[in-house]
């Protein structure tokens, strides 16, 4: 079933980032020899954004804000999925706008506590549609 969860959610958020104009941001994620593509169109309402499970360890966070200039960011959160509930381990925050092309937050890396596992993602910028 959290694999359903987790296809609806995907298809989602590529459905949306291929229905709107304009940039979205393409982050690959990496984790235990699963790759796979997340996309991520701007919101107003950074808040109604939600995490993505990736594996059974991680949830993947990724808000981009381009108004107002002011607030506008890219930003991703990792939280590790406890009993207790989300636990955040990383964040990362990059300014907007970013130019189209080679991924702008480098290759990030975001290591279990528990299980030694590593997830790692890297994301860009595609223009257009």
């Amino acid at each position: 079933m959290a694999a359903n969860i987790r296809a609806l959610v995907l298809a989602v958020l590529v459905a949306s980032a291929l229905s709107a104009h304009g940039q979205s941001v393409v982050c690959a994620v990496d984790y235990g020899g699963e790759r796979r593509p997340l996309v991520f169109q701007a919101t107003a309402s950074p808040e109604t954004v939600p995490a993505v499970a990736i594996g059974s360890y991680f949830l993947f966070r990724a808000v981009l804000r381009s108004e107002p200039a002011d607030l506008a960011a890219f930003k991703v959160y990792i939280y590790a999925d406890r009993d207790e509930g989300p636990t955040p381990i990383h964040q990362g925050t990059w300014p907007w706008p970013q130019a189209a092309g080679e991924p702008f937050t480098g290759l990030q890396r975001v290591y279990e506590p528990v299980r030694d596992g590593e997830l790692q993602y890297a994301c860009h910028v595609k223009a257009g549609p």
